[in-house]
């Protein structure tokens, strides 16, 4: 079928001009819904950037409490080496002091043996 027929003369068919003003409304709409969403987003990010700053400074103060930790558990791991130490030396003493009591009983008792009953 071959239409030749001019159409753009019936009833309801919008002109050139009217297409191009219903295109900008569209056009007009889309770019304002546009802004709002950035609007939206700057809004967020500005939110975001606020947040990251709190976590900074809430990272930063934690890491000094951290370092504070390490230092005081370094400190007591040195003092309980220390303790360690001077346990391990009375330790020691106290098995030299067993063996000589063990040591002075037997040489009594053959002291005792030595003497014969007493009279």
């Amino acid at each position: 079928m071959n239409i030749e027929e001019d159409t753009s003369t019936w009833l309801g068919c919008p002109t050139p001009l009217e297409m191009y003003q219903h295109q900008c409304a569209l056009l007009e709409d889309e770019l304002t819904s546009a802004y709002q969403l950035l609007t939206r987003a700057r809004a967020n990010i500005a939110g975001l950037v606020q947040m990251n700053d709190l976590l900074l400074a809430g990272k930063t103060k934690t890491e000094t409490e951290l370092r504070l930790a390490l230092a005081d558990l370094s400190s007591a791991h040195i003092h309980g080496s220390e303790m360690s130490k001077e346990i391990m030396s009375l330790k020691m003493i106290a098995g030299q002091n067993e063996y000589l009591r063990i040591e002075n009983q037997r040489l009594l008792l053959e002291l005792k043996v030595y003497r014969g009953p007493p009279s």
